[in-house]
């Protein structure tokens, strides 16, 4: 399964150690978009760049990080068929994945986690999304738009 990571000057350092985390577990292709270290970058590039890449690659997924999460999620989301979700919880993983079939995992280097991240990195990419009529649904009405 190939992942898509991308990340600003403020989720350089949280993405290093995602990164660090996929490879140890060997399961994955990652594919590291950037920046490159903690020099001041914009994050619209990488979250867009990601989202671009996880909508051209089918069944792939993405992981983005910058300061606070909100603003590279916001740019992923721009990208029609990506669906980004912020969460800094296990609870929100799951629900991103099975409610709404998040295909990017936003996360945010500054902020406070009720969870710690690499499991909800692993969590994220191990549930499943939920086929229930309902979400199907509302997934569909969310690929219209």
């Amino acid at each position: 399964m190939k992942i898509f990571l991308g990340a600003d000057h403020g989720g350089y350092e949280l993405k290093t150690k995602i990164i660090e985390y996929l490879s140890q577990i060997g399961e994955y292709e990652i594919i590291d978009m950037g920046c490159k270290s903690e020099e001041s970058c914009d994050y619209p590039e990488f979250g867009s760049g990601v989202a671009r890449e996880v909508v051209a690659h089918e069944g792939s997924f993405g992981i983005i990080c910058c300061g606070s999460g909100i603003g590279i999620s916001m740019a992923a989301n721009k990208i029609k068929g990506a669906r980004a979700a912020l969460c800094n919880s296990l609870e929100l993983a799951i629900l991103g994945r099975q409610h709404n079939d998040a295909n990017i995992l936003a996360l945010g280097g500054r902020t406070n986690f009720i969870d710690d991240p690499l499991e909800i990195v692993h969590i994220f990419l191990h549930t499943q999304p939920d086929m229930s009529d309902r979400h199907v649904r509302r997934r569909m009405q969310l690929n219209k738009l």
